[in-house]
């Protein structure tokens, strides 16, 4: 909690907040390293069980299982039990709300790499929605509902979380 004495004021200049506080730093320490985005990746595509997961991501198990326990740490997947008809008891990994959340951002990951880099035969997969078959893209909106371009002009100002530098 910040005094009054060093609130942040719309004048500040962004340097001087700590970025320990910015919601983006947050997120990217959750989720910011590729074995873990391309673990988010999978998981979206339906892909649950560990053996899966490995064999398709050519992870190493020791790199894997630290992936999905911080990802089930951080509350963005759960671990959920399954037998096979006379085998042990293992687990499958499942996204829960907060990790579903993610998925807009997964979608403005994969469009930026369409767009940017995808090679000359093009994009490398295509999401459509299910209900109507049209091709899924994520788009930046204000509350008021005007789609932001990417030449448009946006402000900042702080957020009540928001915290100055200490000196």
């Amino acid at each position: 909690m910040t005094s009054a004495a060093s609130a942040p004021s719309p004048g500040s200049a962004w340097t001087d907040f700590d970025s320990g506080t910015c919601s983006v730093a947050r997120t990217a320490a959750l989720i910011g390293d590729a074995w873990t985005v391309l673990v988010l990746r999978d998981m979206f595509n339906g892909v649950r069980r560990f053996d899966d997961l490995a064999a398709h991501l050519g992870i190493a198990r020791n790199v894997l299982t630290r992936r999905l326990g911080g990802l089930v740490d951080a509350g963005l997947v759960e671990k959920v039990p399954y037998r096979e008809p006379g085998r042990r008891e293992r687990h499958e990994y499942r996204l829960t709300p907060a990790g579903k959340d993610l998925r807009v951002v997964m979608t403005a990951l994969r469009d930026w790499g369409d767009q940017h880099l995808a090679g000359e035969a093009g994009q490398p997969m295509v999401i459509r929605h299910a209900d109507c078959g049209a091709e899924v893209h994520a788009e930046l909106r204000c509350e008021a509902g005007h789609l932001i371009e990417p030449r448009s002009k946006l402000t900042s100002d702080p957020g009540p979380g928001a915290r100055l530098r200490s000196a």
